[in-house]
């Protein structure tokens, strides 16, 4: 009976502890829904709306264009990292390593493919758009947010974002350095100077071009303090009290220093390579002012060329804006978009005056130009005062929208169209005439990845690497072609087939297609006997014996 009673009393005591514990537990699950509707309503979602519109844009349909010329150049630097297991810098090819670094690791981690080529462009891409919204530490959510939503939509940006070369990667690091300098003139924190070594760090990792940016940089602020004598600011902006040490300033150039020894050194395995940070600057300047064929004369006025502007007048109309608004801070006004307006006219008259012009080049100029528009049409209360509120929102309104509907006419529709200014040594759909039989085949048969090619073309990018796995294709230009044609698939320009056809021996199939523009038409033959089984026996287009 004892002991009964005693396991009655120790049940019931149980059961309080247990009831106790249950009506916690429900009165934290009352709770519960309410705190994650507290947190979601937190979340930033106007910023994350910004980052997925600028994501859907530039991965959507990716496969859909063929790789360009100089992405063939980086996904064959990149397999050169496999072959070797280091990276060999070369000076005369005025590129950083980081980008090839960059492929290497995508490449490796998810294979050969347009898609790997393509994603750490598209990353940098992406974080680009999100450096434009931490602005909003220095300029408001408003004018940040703008910006990083003309950048997020602008068919330049969407563009060669899609891209596997260097300039988004410029673009990150190029805005990343003018956010944390505003950081250290306002506030002075240590985490401003980290980053700004950063950035630096990566603009030298990327491009010679780096060299352009931070004297802008470096150069603004000088004309800033000659314009300001003419002309105070409001408000002037004194640079702050700084809050790191100078343990902190040694830590960031040391580590700096080692990153880019790291890197320019093949992780230390070619220490030559170092030479080229400096050596670059001369092979640079002379393809800058020879030009190589990428002049554009034709927007020549004196010593001025207006070819940028000219591509803003056509598809970047929220540049353009900002571009004629940084008129507005020739007058008292805030110091830093003062800084900003200086700046985006510096680079922008930089690259004016360089004679080598390609047109992806333009998405290292117009990003300062935003953060003016927003500025000006959002947060200038001056201009709100003169101008009726409706009309900058609706001047913005169709900006935006042009740009949306000149994004995805020009990167879902015309995106090999010689006629649109941004399509520039584009590989055309028609390459699919070489390509698609040798894959097609080596995909069902492996032993295909081992037929023996000749290239016969003096420009023959991105063919290296879209037939990168192919171990017996042999590239040629006209000083070292072969001693003869014995291959099961030739390729090679038009003017070449009766050379070629002269000398072929047996059955092929003869099939013609467009490389790119700016260079003659091109044929492949196919060996009958190792693609009957693509072409399903069709007559040769070249027959033995004609």
């Amino acid at each position: 009976m004892t002991s009964t009673l005693a396991f009655c009393e120790a049940f019931e005591n149980l059961s309080k502890r247990v009831s106790k514990r249950v009506g916690l537990e429900q009165r934290l699950d009352e709770h519960y829904p309410i705190r994650v509707t507290e947190w979601l309503k937190r979340l930033p979602w106007i910023e994350i709306g910004i980052l997925a519109l600028a994501a859907g844009l530039r991965v959507a349909m990716l496969d859909l264009k063929p790789p360009h010329f100089d992405e063939g150049v980086n996904g064959w630097f990149a397999d050169q990292m496999t072959r070797t297991g280091y990276f060999r810098y070369d000076p005369t090819n005025y590129h950083g390593p980081l980008h090839f670094y960059a492929v290497f690791l995508s490449q490796t981690l998810l294979g050969r493919n347009l898609w790997a080529l393509r994603l750490p462009a598209i990353v940098a891409s992406l974080l680009a758009v999100w450096s434009l919204l931490r602005f909003r530490e220095h300029f408001g959510a408003s004018t940040a947010r703008l910006a990083a939503l003309a950048m997020a939509v602008s068919p330049a940006y969407i563009f060669y974002g899609r891209y596997s070369i260097h300039e988004s990667w410029l673009v990150l690091f190029s805005t990343l350095f003018l956010w944390a300098w505003f950081g250290l003139w306002e506030k002075g924190e240590r985490r401003f100077l980290f980053a700004l070594f950063a950035a630096a760090t990566g603009m030298i990792l990327t491009k010679e071009t780096y060299v352009l940016h931070v004297g802008s940089f470096l150069l603004a602020g000088l004309v800033l303090q000659i314009w300001q004598r003419l002309l105070p600011s409001r408000p002037e902006m004194p640079i702050a009290d700084q809050r790191w040490s100078w343990r902190d300033l040694a830590a960031g150039v040391a580590l700096s220093i080692f990153v880019i020894v790291f890197f320019y050194s093949g992780t230390f395995w070619d220490f030559s390579g170092l030479s080229g940070l400096y050596e670059t600057f001369a092979a640079w300047f002379h393809t800058g002012v020879e030009a190589a064929g990428h002049e554009k004369s034709t927007f020549q006025i004196g010593p001025l060329n207006y070819y940028w502007v000219a591509l803003m007048a056509r598809y970047e109309w929220p540049a353009l804006l900002g571009l004629m608004l940084c008129f507005r801070y020739i007058g008292p006004s805030d110091a830093r978009l003062r800084y900003v307006a200086i700046h985006g006219f510096g680079v922008l008259l930089a690259y004016s005056l360089i004679p080598y012009k390609t047109p992806w080049c333009i998405i290292s100029i117009l990003w300062p130009f935003y953060l003016i528009l927003g500025a000006v049409m959002l947060a200038d209360a001056s201009l709100a005062s003169r101008i009726p509120h409706a009309i900058p929102r609706l001047v913005l309104a169709i900006s935006l929208a042009c740009s949306v509907f000149l994004s995805i006419r020009l990167n879902f529709f015309r995106f090999t169209n010689q006629e649109e200014p941004y399509v520039y040594v584009q590989t055309f759909p028609d390459i699919e005439t070489l390509t698609k039989p040798l894959l097609s085949m080596a995909g069902k048969d492996p032993r295909y990845y081992h037929v023996r090619g000749q290239i016969l073309l003096e420009s023959y990018y991105p063919l290296p690497w879209m037939l990168g796995d192919f171990t017996q294709t042999g590239y040629y230009k006209k000083d070292e072609l072969p001693e003869n044609y014995d291959a099961d698939f030739v390729v090679a320009e038009v003017g070449q087939m009766e050379k070629i056809e002269s000398a072929l021996v047996g059955d092929y199939y003869k099939r013609r297609f467009r490389l790119r523009d700016s260079q003659e038409e091109c044929v492949v033959y196919f060996r009958k006997e190792k693609f009957d089984a693509w072409f399903k026996g069709a007559p040769p287009f070249f027959p033995a014996g004609q």
